[in-house]
């Protein structure tokens, strides 16, 4: 599985929000989703679904969210492993981040992604070879 970019759970979340104030960056997060060359985990969708139909804001039911878990069934998920866990575990011991954080790292690298979109990490530090980006920086 190989993807040039690793998107995280808020790019989803904005993606689907149909809250006024996140229109601007629903328009951003589209945007990112309409190209092939990206990539998820396991770990990021489940995130989607839980905040999806958490979140009263996002004005999203659970056919919404289920919806869009399934118009993703054409990208690379990276599922969870033990390695996985195990090198997010190290991942975040190492840079002092959420372990969640460095889940999604991890996930990235073994995508073959060197680019993940997020707003939840420094916007363009590097982290074991993955650049984090941030698309919603100034929106």
């Amino acid at each position: 599985m190989t993807a040039a970019f690793f998107v995280d759970t808020n790019v989803l979340v904005y993606a689907a929000s149909k809250a006024p104030e996140d229109q601007p960056k629903r328009a951003v997060a589209r945007g990112i989703l309409s190209r092939a060359d990206v990539a998820f985990s396991a770990q990021v969708l489940q995130e989607f679904y839980s905040v999806a139909v958490v979140k009263k804001r996002l004005r999203m039911t659970h056919d919404d969210a289920v919806d869009v878990l399934h118009s993703l069934a054409a990208f690379p998920v990276c599922p969870i492993s033990r390695e996985l866990v195990l090198d997010a575990v190290e991942t975040s011991r190492r840079h002092m981040i959420a372990y969640w954080d460095a889940a999604i790292i991890i996930a990235a690298k073994q995508s073959g992604c060197r680019t993940v979109y997020s707003e939840d990490l420094n916007d363009g530090q590097t982290y074991d070879g993955v650049t984090v980006v941030n698309p919603f920086a100034g929106k």
